[in-house]
């Protein structure tokens, strides 16, 4: 299995922890959705990177480094979905439905590329 197929099993483990822990939050514990969405991503952020890490680029580099470096580009990649959904949306004014269809497109395959290539190199 190459690693492309695994960063997308892997992100889709991430989506449904990211998903569980929110509606648990929200469902059980009646913690308002926004500050849900929190711990929702760190627990989705630690399980990707624990995922990719070990399994998907079988990494050898140090934490200290990597981990850093992977939750940069995880951020990145959030906030270049808010950018894109607002630029389709509120710039452009197109259906948000065509922003999604961009955001699903485009920030995994640059995410990976960057994890790829910088974030689980051999060298890091």
């Amino acid at each position: 299995m190459n690693s492309l197929l695994r960063f997308g099993i892997t992100g889709s483990l991430a989506t449904i922890t990211h998903a569980a822990v929110l509606s648990g939050l929200v469902e059980l514990l009646a913690v308002p959705a926004v500050v849900a969405s929190l711990p929702a991503f760190g627990a989705a952020l630690l399980l990707s990177y624990g995922l990719n890490y070990h399994w998907t680029f079988r990494a050898l580099g140090e934490h200290r480094v990597i981990f850093p470096r992977f939750t940069l580009v995880a951020v990145s990649g959030l906030l270049l979905n808010v950018l894109i959904t607002f630029l389709v949306v509120n710039v452009f004014g197109f259906w948000y439905g065509y922003a999604l269809a961009a955001v699903i497109f485009s920030v995994p395959l640059l995410t990976y590329l960057l994890s790829n290539y910088w974030v689980f190199r051999s060298e890091a």
